[in-house]
């Protein structure tokens, strides 16, 4: 028993279908997936060493040698682009691994709770988390740890915990009282029993959705923090320090701050894309008023 309640009924077939017709999800389904195809092929090949320089091929435009040109040390954009995409998303999958797994089992024992102190506790730690922006943390991490992309994830792994937290009570606690939670409780099911097997199998949808969208600002995130220093350390590829490396050499050389400024923007065009279409196909009151 799940407890879904009224409506059209959610199936795998159902979602496959509703996904296979989204044309934002396609789109941003093969958007996402060929920066997550360089990021793999990037394990093994890449055109050149990312890390290598070469002074007398510095500042070259894109040409048959170098599909996207080189950068000021003469290194291949394309590979840096390949190599940037394995970082970004590697420290966005952890920091929202991070986030769900410990935000979501805390927001469903707030939810549980319902009004006592650890679900008072919960909420104003997320409170406490939220007064401070994900630089802000990185910030005091740095300071302790020092910069570099593990901290990055810390930093938005911590900043995600109460984003699911807060999604995952908010969404339980209307399915506390509903008929298939009442009659759970009635068959002596625990408060745990009831928040693993049947509340969360119904806010499962609105966790992946937001996983999407949380991925998608985790990349923006990674950027971010690098460009100002603090996400991973040279002489491993970013996209936010690339950016960070060519505001000074705009005019003379765009393409150096064109290339990553258009892998980031096409990274998180095509998760928020897929987002969209998740939530599209996950919700039957969006699909069936359709």
């Amino acid at each position: 028993m799940t407890g879904r309640g009224s409506g059209p009924e959610i199936g795998p077939a159902t979602v496959r279908a509703a996904l296979l017709r989204s044309p934002s999800f396609l789109i941003g389904a093969a958007l996402a997936g060929v920066f997550a195809a360089l990021a793999l092929i990037s394990l093994v090949w890449t055109p050149y060493d990312p890390t290598a320089i070469s002074i007398p091929d510095r500042l070259q435009p894109p040409s048959a040698a170098h599909w996207l040109g080189t950068d000021h040390f003469g290194r291949d954009m394309a590979s840096m682009v390949m190599a940037g995409a394995r970082v970004s998303i590697a420290v966005a999958v952890v920091a929202v691994g991070i986030g769900m797994a410990v935000g979501v089992p805390l927001g469903l024992a707030a939810a549980a709770a319902r009004g006592g102190w650890l679900d008072e506790a919960v909420m104003r730690a997320n409170d406490l988390v939220f007064a401070f922006p994900a630089l802000v943390i990185a910030i005091l991490i740095t300071a302790l740890l020092g910069p570099g992309a593990v901290n990055a994830i810390l930093a938005i792994g911590i900043f995600n915990i109460p984003v699911f937290a807060r999604l995952a009570r908010g969404a339980a606690l209307s399915l506390w009282t509903r008929d298939f939670a009442l009659a759970a409780r009635m068959a002596g099911k625990g408060r745990a029993r009831i928040s693993l097997e049947h509340i969360l199998p119904n806010v499962a949808s609105l966790l992946i959705v937001q996983g999407a969208t949380q991925f998608s600002l985790g990349v923006l995130a990674e950027a971010g923090l690098s460009y100002v220093g603090l996400g991973a350390q040279p002489p491993a590829a970013s996209w936010g320090r690339m950016l960070a490396e060519a505001q000074t050499m705009v005019g003379l050389a765009p393409h150096l701050a064109v290339v990553p400024g258009l892998a980031i923007l096409l990274t998180v065009l095509g998760l928020n894309l897929m987002g969209d279409g998740l939530r599209d196909a996950l919700d039957p009151k969006l699909r069936w008023t359709r």
